[in-house]
């Protein structure tokens, strides 16, 4: 019995205290379609014995069924891509979180999807993460999704790169493959931000180099990938050296407990350390820091604590708290960043959404679309707006100045999501690289104007008996759904045109102004046939 097996049997709360106290690296797989992602995770979970027997009986009987591995072959990639849609594509999806732990560590593993329509959940899956194993097929080499994840894994701040170069038994387990595809894979990433790199020639379907090391690649003397997971530094990833501390609630439960709750994002604070709010600039004393378990001397990044101070200075949710001797974040209404955009509608300029950076959420826009990046080639292109699965460099304005700092340096003040205000969903991710207070204002567009309020500025002349009841419940609808509209029951070309030039659409009851609105008559057509055409025109969207 082994040791961990007898101290379950004979103490299992020491056990679970042992188990919580191992460090947790949370780690990805990504690549080109069918370069084996998700057999590889089933051979980790399977040969580190973190399989349910019935689990195990059951993804044997379908590969049996399935006959996709070869007689006598486990498909160890059914025990990750668990949905239909997955199972009858042969593809991974959505992004399959997975769990398992060794005598030394805990691991999450994300498995994300390789098709380039799933770019968005590749990138959901890796902003939590230390570490990214990028799986090439050893038959192929480096292929444009390698190139691509590769390029995402960089724009996130992951730290180490494993790149796992598959399926070594279709190429004769060659050396000579595996240094050439290594060369090609550094020549490429010389432009990107990666630093941390291994490689590591394997075999998922049959194991060799997974968790034990290989007998057919006898030439490779590194480790095998279980053991590289297990022994792989992180614990100097996180910055402890630049203490940030977004509030998350204050918690008042009487008149003598005011604490400030969150989660520290960055650094280590220390009772009786000096601390400063932002953005008012107030400054006291850290007084105690409480936990459930009772008050501790220091927190550190990513602990959940309770912040009370020695003086009453006003500081509520969404404000940050820093050390004293912490480089300062930036406090400022605009600045750069990356977006990775994930909505069916586009990111439009000017277009208002809620900003939700840290624990602060605020309203703004993107004023400016530096570039587009091209995330298979690196190339940059004009862009007017972002598609579903398209990265950006962009200008964000918000409404009120937020507190952030540089992604690279500072992972969670340093990010940001995009939510739209009608359906609360979110739409977009942003990386943080600065601000820029020379840049050049540009003065607002036509096609701002349009985005802001999701319509195109026109003029609509409603005739007949009902026109102006019309024109009242017409301007209602619009309203209650984000766009900007007024009513004129006298007007005239110079009026009409200041409206418009607003970027507001003018209802225009029985007017006989000398312009070529856009016209429907109340007697013959009802509230919702002009509703309906309007949207059809692409007037409003």
């Amino acid at each position: 019995m082994s040791h961990q097996s007898d101290l379950i049997s004979s103490d299992i709360n020491a056990y679970l205290a042992q188990h919580e106290r191992k460090e947790l690296l949370r780690f990805l797989t990504c690549g080109n379609v069918d370069d084996g992602k998700s057999t590889l995770i089933g051979r980790l979970l399977h040969d580190s014995k973190m399989i349910y027997e019935d689990q195990l009986a059951a993804v044997q009987a379908d590969s049996a069924k399935s006959g996709t591995t070869g007689a006598g072959k486990i498909d160890l990639a059914l025990l990750v891509d668990g949905l239909q849609a997955e199972r009858e594509q042969g593809i991974t999806i959505d992004v399959a979180y997975r769990y398992f732990s060794t005598s030394t560590r805990k691991f999450i593993i994300a498995d994300t999807p390789g098709h380039e329509q799933y770019t968005r959940n590749m990138a959901t899956g890796a902003s939590t993460c230390d570490l990214a194993i990028i799986l090439i097929d050893a038959r192929y080499g480096v292929q444009t999704q390698t190139k691509r994840h590769s390029f995402i894994a960089s724009l996130l701040g992951i730290q180490h790169i494993i790149v796992a170069i598959n399926k070594m038994d279709l190429v004769e387990y060659s050396e000579t493959k595996f240094e050439q595809i290594k060369a090609d894979y550094l020549d490429f990433v010389k432009t990107l931000d990666l630093h941390d790199i291994l490689f590591i020639p394997m075999s998922a379907l049959d194991g060799d180099n997974v968790v034990n090391p290989s007998e057919n690649m006898s030439w490779y003397k590194g480790k095998p990938l279980m053991e590289a997971l297990n022994t792989i530094e992180i614990a100097n990833d996180r910055n402890f050296t630049d203490a940030r501390f977004p509030v998350q609630y204050v918690n008042r439960p009487n008149l003598d407990f005011r604490g400030f709750c969150g989660t520290v994002a960055a650094g280590i604070f220390k009772k009786g350390d000096k601390i400063t709010a932002l953005p008012s600039g107030k400054s006291s004393t850290i007084k105690s820091i409480v936990t459930y378990d009772g008050e501790i001397e220091q927190a550190f990044s990513p602990m959940a604590v309770t912040l009370t101070l020695d003086d009453e200075i006003d500081i509520s949710r969404g404000d940050m708290i820093i050390g004293t001797q912490a480089l300062a974040p930036i406090v400022a209404d605009k600045f750069k960043a990356h977006i990775v955009w994930m909505d069916e509608q586009s990111l439009n300029i000017g277009k208002q959404y809620a900003i939700k950076l840290a624990t602060r959420s605020v309203f703004g826009s993107v004023s400016l679309i530096h570039h587009r990046i091209d995330v298979n080639t690196l190339e940059h292109h004009d862009a007017n707006a972002l598609q579903l699965n398209e990265i950006g460099l962009c200008t964000v304005f918000v409404n009120a100045p937020v507190v952030f700092d540089n992604y690279k340096t500072h992972k969670g003040t340093g990010s940001f999501i995009v939510i739209d205000r009608l359906t609360n969903s979110t739409v977009g991710a942003g990386m943080i690289i600065g601000t820029d207070d020379n840049e050049d204002l540009q003065p607002v567009s036509v096609e701002e104007r349009a985005a802001r309020f999701s319509q195109i500025a026109t003029s609509i002349n409603l005739t007949g008996e009902n026109s102006v009841e019309m024109a009242y419940q017409l301007e209602r609808k619009l309203f209650d759904n984000g766009h900007a509209c007024t009513i004129l029951e006298t007007a005239n070309n110079v009026l009409i045109g200041a409206i418009n030039h607003a970027g507001l659409i003018a209802l225009c009851v029985n007017t006989n102004a000398g312009f070529t609105p856009i016209c429907f008559d109340t007697d013959s057509q009802t509230f919702d046939d002009i509703y309906v055409t309007l949207k059809a025109q692409k007037v409003i969207y």
